[in-house]
């Protein structure tokens, strides 16, 4: 019988949780945004993790998300760290951060949609008062 929930799965979303705790606590750089932990990807042998972030921006955001990006990789050293007093693991993954660009995309694809459908209803309004 085949697990559903592999272990680099629990393992990556322990990682997600405790990860979200300590830079919310422990990275107190002021050039860090405000950061959330979209999904982590454990490898199979459980030497590296990907984590995946968003950040918050109120303008510059290619800038804010690169100096976030920054902080959190020189960070990754410290976060690895700590992850390992928080977690019960023979090693700890390597910490590389990357910017999750999905939640981007699907506000793009979802303002498309929102248009696209704001000039069908404009379209069939036309149609109608024409008498088609």
């Amino acid at each position: 019988m085949a697990k559903d929930y592999s272990r680099t799965q629990r393992i990556g979303d322990q990682m997600q949780r405790e990860l979200a705790q300590l830079i919310r606590r422990e990275v107190k750089d002021p050039r860090l945004g405000l950061v959330t932990i979209t999904a982590v990807e454990v490898s199979r042998d459980v030497g590296h993790a990907k984590i995946f972030i968003t950040v918050m921006a109120a303008e510059d955001a290619t800038d804010n998300v690169t100096q976030s990006l920054r902080v959190l990789n020189d960070a990754a050293g410290f976060l690895r760290m700590q992850l390992g007093k928080a977690m019960k693991l023979r090693s700890v993954p390597q910490l590389h951060f990357h910017y999750d660009e999905s939640v981007l995309r699907g506000a793009h694809l979802s303002a498309l949609i929102e248009r696209a459908v704001a000039e069908d209803s404009q379209h069939g309004a036309t149609k109608t008062e024409a008498g088609e």
